[in-house]
């Protein structure tokens, strides 16, 4: 068959254009075989290819080259051409394909499940003496369809009841076939949108009359014109949704911990609610040591498997020994009765209940042909993460480096490994091809409730985990990630987990990213990038610090001592402003009645009033290894502090990649050696600090984000968030703006820092707002935790009188509620506790009960869990109606 491709691209000096696509005459895919286009007038392309007429379907795009080297590519996936086996004569008529400025509509959570379309129009293929028109209309909801009305004959001659459907077969792409003979050379036309069952017009699109050209057709030719995009009129879509972590969820079903079967009941309650998301955090697998420390869900042993303690045990099937099955059941009763989720018992239970189970069930699940398909479709992290358990557990510890010749990951020793172990193997394989099971059940059946699932993909990970044991060269594991002091920590915050080798990640083009995005994308329709200001540069702590004041950021342009010098008039002293500025002045700040024994046990006298710290004590970490062999008690807590402060006494922390160079030491001001300082170099160490931490790297930063975010982003078609928050660089928006990422607004935390609470009436359109987080107080806690804030919002945001309440209680809430419903946010996602506040009968008695996480506490039990079943409520009728009308009285 032959084949006329036309593309309008104005392209720039040195620019030309190619054709690349799937079949061999186009290149097979390889962009360096592409096939190049000529420019047949100010904007227009033109190749002509042929290929065989056995090639039914391929896949086909065009890629703009520069003199330079440089390639750019449309957005998006490539198109997909299909035709009928009766045609031979191709001219297909395409538009280049940038970035549109509704980019999420185009994301599976509105395709898949806002917008899902269950019964589809049957496919309309290229033919002989057709026009097949086409236009990409994502947000059209499902009981709407897209029409096209003009003046030619064939288009109803602008009578709208002769408007022709067009079918959603490929939707978001809408085609139709009209017959060349009905349009003649040109015609003015308009796409518009009408009810499914009613074909009632509700709405034309917003721009004026289409037209087109055709020319002369041949004989048996098909044109194709492609490309185009519908000019939706309608006010931009905005929805609702609930946030509540798996663990916290509870049903009759449980056994004393939330599973993934029981989203199908949060989903029920998301849909009847008319709330379209439901987002939780991360579900992967965090067992390293078998305790409680396990439970915090930032801690992934592997960004791939799923943790166990999610299983529906009785959806796996019964044990034969129903004296063990009635232990089980008990068992599971007691656990659900709990408040909180006890971590420990629960997940032994589970996994008690599992290992008895596959030694009954086991050999035939691992011979069904289901099993056989997940195997293999997942075996290549699945085969190392079963190795890694069965490590973990045979050497009583996840640290790799412990466990002697298989240290290091070698292939060929895990598969000897494996066989030796197959039984311990198999067991781990069983338990991730349930868990995938019963999660791709509740993914499908939230795509038939309109409800998408939003998941939480975090920043790190561990340090003892699979993919630090397989693929150490893409981290950075002789130093620590965290966050500079916010709100939340004033010390910072130290997660421990290692940072990325960019550079290494970028030799494959990012592709462990990729997988682990891609292997998100088959359980969820959005997801929230945790800590996306790590994209941009992340906050890097040397091994040996604790807290997170002694970090810098990964990467950022560090200052020379010239540079200080000369364009700042600050003269570093390197000995005295980069190691610990101790004075004998300042013991008494710190170790209070126990300065004489401190300066003796741990200092040594430098003279003229000025200590250094023992090389014993010289680190944070060696200060902390130190007294956990010591009584715990008051005065050595005090003691150990007040280490761990003296050691934070500097002005500046050399770069561990430039040596010479420098960061200023984030919140210096608030040090001693900052007081130390004239007058006048205050005012020059100031100067400099601001321009470090808000404009210096600013373009380097957007430069970093732009390099990473761009691929990663466009590896699966999820609704990408963001959660944007702590010290923001100034270039952040206009990435966020540029790859259309909805960013996190919280009023509570507003991104201008001269403002004591964010305006919910300009919050941007993409973006998710919310009342708290799992990090933070939920509204009635905050409430009362802090009186002159709260009297302060109660007077200036509430608009009302006099003293605030000492409780919020309910209609406060709701006030709170329907401010933020009532924003222009495209996502209101709050938290279940917020929604139930609203109401004084259902909320939870205690809101000290409603905590999730301490950020400042590394070692927090995270261990909430509902007070009230969700079949409980779900049964809640007049408390679901109020909300549901609040919904859509706000416009969602």
């Amino acid at each position: 068959m032959k084949l006329t491709f036309t593309v309008n691209y104005r392209t720039e000096w040195g620019e030309s254009l190619f054709l690349t696509g799937s079949a061999a005459p186009l290149g097979g895919g390889d962009l360096s075989q592409a096939i190049p286009m000529q420019l047949t007038g100010a904007e227009t392309w033109t190749v002509q290819v042929e290929i065989p007429d056995t090639v039914s379907e391929f896949t086909y795009g065009y890629i703009v080259r520069h003199d330079n080297g440089y390639v750019k590519r449309e957005w998006g996936k490539e198109r997909r051409f299909t035709h009928n086996a009766d045609t031979h004569l191709f001219r297909i008529m395409d538009r280049w394909q940038d970035m549109p400025w509704d980019k999420p509509y185009y994301s599976s959570a509105f395709t898949e499940c806002i917008c899902h379309r269950a019964d589809r129009e049957a496919p309309v293929l290229p033919s002989a003496g057709m026009l097949t028109l086409s236009v990409d209309a994502p947000m059209i909801s499902p009981d709407e369809a897209v029409a096209v009305s003009g003046e030619a004959e064939a288009l109803g001659a602008w009578d709208v009841t002769k408007a022709v459907r067009m079918s959603d077969a490929a939707y978001h792409t809408w085609t139709v076939n009209l017959p060349l003979e009905g349009l003649g050379t040109g015609s003015d036309y308009k796409f518009l949108i009408v009810k499914k069952s009613t074909s009632e017009v509700v709405a034309w699109e917003g721009r004026d009359n289409r037209h087109i050209d055709l020319p002369a057709a041949r004989e048996g030719e098909s044109i194709v014109d492609a490309g185009q995009r519908l000019v939706n009129p309608l006010a931009p879509w905005r929805g609702a949704g609930v946030a509540i972590p798996v663990f916290s969820l509870r049903s009759e079903s449980d056994f004393g911990v939330g599973d993934f079967l029981d989203l199908k009941l949060m989903i029920d309650w998301a849909a009847d609610t008319k709330q379209n998301f439901v987002q939780l955090l991360p579900i992967n697998d965090t067992t390293m040591t078998g305790s409680w420390t396990d439970s915090y869900p930032y801690n992934a042993n592997s960004t791939f498997a799923l943790h166990p303690m999610y299983l529906r045990l009785s959806a796996m099937g019964r044990l034969n020994n129903e004296e063990r099955q009635r232990y089980f059941d008990d068992l599971g009763r007691e656990l659900n009765r709990l408040p909180q989720v006890d971590y420990e018992r629960v997940n032994n239970a589970k996994n008690e209940f599992t290992r008895e189970l596959f030694a009954q069930d086991g050999e035939a699940i691992l011979a069904t042909e289901e099993f056989k398909s997940f195997f293999e479709k997942n075996e290549s992290w699945l085969t190392p993460y079963a190795a890694f358990c069965v490590l973990r557990d045979i050497n009583g510890t996840p640290d790799m480096e412990k466990w002697g010749e298989y240290a290091v990951y070698d292939t060929e020793k895990i598969k000897d490994f494996i066989t030796l172990h197959t039984p311990d193997i198999n067991y781990v394989y069983y338990q991730q091809y349930f868990l995938d099971k019963q999660m791709r059940e509740v993914r499908d059946y939230a795509h038939s409730k309109g409800v998408a699932i939003k998941g939480d993909i975090p920043i790190g990970i561990s340090r003892t985990s699979v993919d630090a044991w397989i693929s150490p060269r893409l981290f950075n594991l002789d130093c620590q990630a965290g966050a500079p002091p916010d709100d939340f920590s004033v010390l910072g915050q130290n997660w421990g987990f290692p940072t990325y080798n960019w550079d290494e990640m970028a030799k494959d083009g990012f592709a462990w990213w990729k997988s682990r995005f891609r292997k998100m994308a088959e359980y969820f329709d959005a997801y929230r990038i945790d800590h996306v200001l790590g994209f941009f540069r992340i906050w890097q702590i040397p091994m040996d610090a604790v807290h997170g004041l002694l970090g810098v950021f990964n990467r950022a342009l560090p200052y020379s001592p010239d540079e200080l010098r000369n364009s700042y008039d600050f003269w570093i002293d390197v000995d005295r402003q980069t190691r610990p500025y101790i004075m004998d002045y300042m013991l008494g700040a710190f170790f209070g009645d126990y300065a004489d024994e401190c300066r003796d046990r741990f200092l040594v006298d430098e003279g003229y009033g000025r200590y250094r710290m023992r090389d014993e004590f010289d680190t944070q970490r060696k200060v902390v290894d130190y007294f956990a062999t010591q009584e715990k008690n008051d005065k050595n807590d005090r003691i150990c502090n007040a280490l761990l402060g003296l050691i934070d006494e500097v002005l500046f922390i050399e770069d561990p990649y430039e040596k010479g160079k420098y960061h200023p030491r984030i919140s210096a001001q608030f040090t001693f050696a900052y007081q130390a300082l004239t007058d006048y170099e205050k005012w020059c160490f100031n100067r400099m600090y601001n321009d470090f931490f808000y404009r210096r790297n600013n373009d380097f930063w957007y430069g970093k984000a732009m390099w990473k975010l761009p691929p990663l982003t466009d590896a699966t078609d999820m609704l990408v968030c963001a959660e944007d928050l702590g010290m923001i660089p100034a270039c952040v928006p206009a990435v966020m703006n540029n790859l259309e990422i909805l960013v996190l607004e919280i009023q509570r935390m507003p991104k201008d820092p001269n403002v004591p609470f964010g305006n919910t009436w300009t919050y941007p359109y993409r973006s998710v707002c919310t009342t708290s987080t799992h990090d933070m107080d939920g509204i009635r806690r905050w409430w009362e935790s802090d009186r002159d804030a709260t009297q302060r919002y109660y007077n200036e945001v509430l608009g009302e009188a006099g003293p605030a309440p000492q409780y919020a209680e309910p209609w406060i809430c709701d006030r709170i509620i329907r401010m933020h419903l009532q924003s222009p946010s495209m996502l209101c996602i709050l938290p279940l506790q917020d929604w139930l506040s609203i109401d004084g009968v259902l909320r939870r008695q205690d809101p000290r009960e409603e905590l999730i996480n301490i950020p400042a506490n590394p070692r927090h039990y995270w261990r909430y869990r509902m007070h009230l079943t969700l079949e409980d409520l779900n049964a809640q009728t007049e408390f679901n109606n109020r909300l549901r009308n609040e919904i859509t009285a706000a416009g969602r």
